[in-house]
């Protein structure tokens, strides 16, 4: 069958995307709501089915979206006794924001902000004041964490106010600029060990009347993006990840809440050249364009000054069948890293002067310039259920 004619190919609508529920539902969210409880001011309880408790400790379960988990009852039947609230507590889907992706969750958990604000709006994205791409998970090129994410976070307010505030993670994340910026206030507490770290955070939870405890996990992720969800190892990961979440639940101290949740789903991209869509090898997709930026599944494109239209019309051509494709300012008015109002001026020139967001089972990869991150056999960013919903569960002693 021949390829239909470009006049004949129907892009998708922006207004099909499934927005991230913010200021109702999403990560950015939930700490607001819980210290909004333990009485620290210029807070609100946004997501009202959470009930007050003096002692709240949130574990961030890296890379388990919400279908995953209702698809693997076998493998996680504490955490699937959560879902249907049969310990009291809530269990539903919550939405991760734009883009679905590690660095601009945590610092949406952590800020209580939405990307359009905190200003990691991608795995990587442009620096305007050098010109540079700068990967916001691993910080590189270096650049000053306070001057690129300026705003306190939530567990600092929470410490001023008198909460008795820890990070209980692996001992690697404690000096990284991530951390600094989305997650410190109060102490951060290493543990190696998954076991170590619920029993710390446990011990944590209870060291004070009022108490904010933030404990995370990573592996999950890590052994979806490297042998796929589903896979043996994923499933294993799940099996002791459900193990360590029913321990720290047996440990929890009076008058406290557990919440697990997590920082974006996954899916598998098969190994073909329909949906492995090389941009290094597509002269279509290069041409204007002077840097790629953000990931597979949600590009920043940066085109080259004077070409921005050019390379939207393109990129629409190519992959508007496939990818919401929008322009900055469309993505932005649409909704897409935050509310109307939300984006800051210094966040503006780091979105792409294009972004693609996936819709299908297809990603943009760069074998030549992303080789590592091409290889990846599960991938996340865009806006689709399995990526962008993330569970919710509450346990209470």
């Amino acid at each position: 069958m021949p390829l239909p004619a470009w006049d004949d190919v129907q892009p998708l609508s922006l207004d099909s995307a499934p927005l991230p529920e913010y200021g109702a539902g999403s990560l950015a969210d939930l700490l607001p709501t819980l210290v909004s409880h333990q009485g620290v001011e210029g807070f609100s309880p946004v997501i009202p089915e959470l009930a007050p408790a003096d002692r709240n400790c949130v574990f961030l379960i890296d890379g388990l979206g919400w279908e995953q988990l209702r698809a693997h009852p076998d493998e996680a039947p504490f955490l699937t006794s959560l879902i249907s609230s049969s310990r009291g507590g809530t269990g539903r889907p919550i939405t991760a924001g734009f883009p679905a992706t590690t660095a601009t969750s945590l610092a949406s958990v952590g800020t209580g902000l939405p990307p359009a604000s905190h200003g990691l709006p991608g795995y990587t994205v442009r620096n305007p004041a050098t010109g540079e791409l700068m990967n916001q998970l691993r910080w590189n090129p270096w650049t000053d964490p306070r001057k690129w994410q300026p705003y306190p976070t939530v567990f600092q307010q929470a410490h001023a106010a008198g909460v008795h505030t820890a990070q209980v993670s692996s001992p690697t994340f404690e000096r990284t600029p991530l951390t600094k910026i989305a997650l410190s206030g109060g102490s951060f507490r290493g543990k190696l060990s998954g076991e170590d770290r619920m029993d710390l955070a446990a011990e944590q939870l209870g060291a004070g009347d009022r108490s904010l405890v933030y404990t995370y996990y990573a592996e999950v992720d890590g052994k979806g993006h490297r042998f796929g969800v589903d896979s043996d190892a994923w499933r294993g990961q799940l099996m002791y990840v459900d193990r360590l979440v029913q321990r720290l639940a047996e440990q929890l101290p009076p008058r406290s809440a557990l919440y697990v949740t997590a920082d974006h789903g996954m899916l598998d991209i098969p190994f073909d050249e329909q949906s492995r869509i090389d941009f290094d090898e597509d002269w279509e997709l290069r041409a204007g364009v002077a840097l790629l930026g953000g990931e597979g599944r949600a590009r920043h494109v940066y085109a080259v000054p004077g070409a921005e239209n050019d390379v939207l019309t393109v990129w629409r051509e190519v992959l508007g069948e496939q990818f919401w494709v929008a322009s900055r300012d469309e993505a932005i008015a649409a909704g897409w890293f935050g509310p109307p109002g939300a984006m800051d001026e210094r966040v503006y020139g780091r979105i792409g002067d294009v972004v693609a967001a996936a819709h299908d089972d297809v990603a943009i990869i760069a074998t030549e310039k992303e080789p590592k991150e091409s290889a990846l056999v599960g991938m996340h960013g865009s806006m689709t259920a399995v990526e962008q919903l993330v569970p919710l569960l509450e346990v209470r002693p």
